[in-house]
């Protein structure tokens, strides 16, 4: 890092006076008055005039004087960082309290390298650090990600005997979450005598913020066993972020529950929180509810209905929401025309959609970034306008990447165009893609048009890269628990069970004239074994657990890491009519609710 510190700048103010003789009670009570007045200061000018009688009675000899004056200038709003570094280059001897106050002000002002600069200063003039200079400087290297130094500072944490304090752990916790060493978090918490609500806070944040999600939740199931914690407004959020990307809408009103009983007014950012919960989860309803029961809204309140919209393929009632917003008098930004783009996508808006990007690009001269070109050939794929697809990629005035081209290969392998498809993954190798699903999706081509050859070339290069396709896996939550499902699965405790109820629903399904579509097992194996990999996807293996363990007549939540096959979607269809069943299923880009033997996408997907 390089520094450019103005600590290091030339000094901004004289050398202070020698204190001027005369009665020291006098000067005492100078000092005080001056202290006083110090505490009162509204603006920078103010405290000019403060410092100013300080240097004319000789205050700043006194250390405590001195100290006040930094600590006022770094640490108020109206404070100015380059007059407060002056005021400190001035101290003789600053104490530890000096750099503290100096390292704060550092970070509040998002100065973090300088933090960082003044702490080594700091070690090198030997000054001995205590337990509140570290909180601080911790926070610096997460928003840095710099791990190497923070782990630096977690050695010198050990050998000046800090390691067991409270507020160092927790700083400690945030910054190795954020730094992406979730191990080590966990490491220092479970190694802690005593934990605050802010340990807490800090460790399922941590998880939150990786992505691991069900261990976010398992740690605040262990907090609440503990019942001696109330949950404030930061850790409800991480659960909130938890059950929206595992489809738990159970515990996530669960969790709306405790915001309401613990946190007197929800603020703007919860309240989107929440409704983001609801529509990710599934019910758009209650999101819509909560939308427009909503006194104040933002920019983001609004990116996030839409999107959710989106997600359920109402397009016309997401760009009607739109309509609303600017009637508002908020300036769409591109993150919410990214949501309008895909709302259109979804619901085969494709002339609605392709006016949206051209009023975004001459209206409110926002520039298309790569999202906006992928949505917009994810909007012209879905309609099967490959040819036009291509044209706007190939006519692209900013770098192509593999966001257009996988929507490309994408929409290619839906509409059964090997040419088109080929075109797209060439140019994806091209870039170096190292995205499995590409590759699997052009093996899949080539498996359907039985073009084995090629297959086993495709399947042989992602072995050589060491590619590995994710397996397809579904959630479903059942007694306010998720359970995961992968393809084929016989790991679950009950999985004869389970089994046995996809042999009854197959039955019941061949009174409905069901019939497998082996098309879409691209393998070359005979038919018999197509059938019995289409019997063991994940989601037929999630319906038949939640028809055992759900009540009757209540709705099935699923949630995918992939997009639903032509089988699995027919296969639901019916499920809705046999069992009298709301299934609503999330799949990678969108939502799918079926009921009485339709899908909400109407088989646009």
């Amino acid at each position: 890092m390089t520094r450019t510190s103005v600590l290091h700048q030339s000094l901004l103010l004289t050398q202070p006076e020698e204190p001027p003789k005369g009665p020291e009670l006098n000067l005492r009570l100078k000092e005080q008055e001056c202290l006083t007045i110090l505490k009162t200061c509204k603006n920078l000018e103010e405290f000019k005039k403060v410092h100013a009688h300080v240097l004319k009675w000789g205050f700043f000899w006194n250390p405590f004087c001195a100290s006040n004056l930094v600590a006022t200038c770094a640490l108020s709003h109206w404070g100015s960082m380059d007059y407060a570094c002056s005021i400190f280059r001035q101290i003789d001897e600053p104490g530890a309290f000096d750099f503290n106050t100096l390292i704060r002000g550092f970070v509040k002002e998002v100065e973090f390298e300088e933090a960082l600069f003044l702490y080594n200063e700091m070690f090198e003039r030997g000054v001995e650090p205590d337990n509140f200079t570290f909180p601080a400087l911790f926070k610096a290297c997460a928003k840095l990600q710099a791990l190497k130094e923070g782990m630096q500072i977690h050695g010198h944490v050990f050998k000046v005997g800090f390691e067991c304090d409270l507020f160092v752990q927790n700083s400690l916790i945030n910054m190795y979450g954020k730094c992406e060493k979730v191990e080590f978090a966990s490491a220092i918490f479970k190694q802690m005598d005593q934990k605050s609500v802010a340990s807490w806070s800090a460790i399922i944040a941590a998880h939150a913020s990786n992505g691991l999600w069900s261990e976010c939740l398992k740690l605040f199931g262990e907090m609440n066993n503990e019942k001696c914690w109330r949950p404030e407004e930061s850790i409800l959020v991480s659960v909130l972020s938890a059950c929206t990307h595992l489809g738990a809408l159970d515990l996530g009103k669960c969790t709306h529950g405790s915001l309401i009983r613990n946190i007197s007014a929800l603020n703007v950012i919860v309240e989107t929180s929440l409704i983001d919960m609801y529509v990710k989860c599934g019910c758009l309803e209650k999101g819509l509810c909560l939308f427009r029961m909503m006194a104040d809204k933002c920019q983001l309140t609004y990116s996030v209905m839409i999107s959710g919209l989106a997600m359920h393929g109402q397009g016309k009632e997401a760009l009607s929401i739109f309509s609303e917003m600017l009637r508002e008098g908020l300036e769409p930004d591109d993150v919410v025309y990214v949501g309008v783009l895909s709302a259109c996508s979804h619901a085969g808006l494709v002339n609605e959609g392709l006016l949206c990007f051209d009023r975004m690009k001459l209206e409110y001269r926002i520039v298309p970034t790569v999202q906006h070109y992928g949505c917009v050939v994810d909007l012209m794929g879905r309609a099967g306008m490959l040819g036009e697809a291509l044209e706007l990629i190939q006519s692209m005035p900013i770098q192509q990447n593999d966001v257009v081209w996988r929507s490309l290969l994408s929409a290619s392998k839906v509409h059964h165009n090997l040419e088109i498809g080929e075109i797209a993954a060439k140019n994806l190798f091209q870039i170096n893609s190292h995205h499995p699903s590409d590759y699997v999706l052009l093996s899949n081509m080539y498996a359907r048009a039985q073009r084995w050859y090629d297959v086993a070339k495709i399947r042989t290069e992602m072995a050589s890269k060491g590619l590995n396709q994710s397996p397809g896996f579904s959630l479903v939550e059942v007694a306010r628990k998720v359970y995961k499902f992968v393809s084929q699965d016989r790991s679950h405790p009950a999985w004869d069970n389970i089994y046995e109820m996809i042999h009854q629903m197959e039955w019941q399904l061949k009174f409905e004239g069901y019939s497998p579509d082996i098309s879409q097992v691209l393998r070359d194996v005979d038919e018999d074994e197509k059938r019995e990999r289409l019997k063991g996807h994940s989601q037929k293996l999630a319906i038949a657990f939640a028809l055992i363990h759900l009540s009757q007549g209540s709705p099935i939540r699923i949630a995918r890491n992939l997009r639903m096959c032509n089988d699995c979607h027919t296969y639901t269809k019916l499920i809705s009519v046999i069992y009298e069943r709301e299934i609503i299923v999330r799949d990678r880009k969108r939502f799918h609710r079926f009921k009485d033997g339709t899908c909400s996408c109407r088989d646009y997907w």
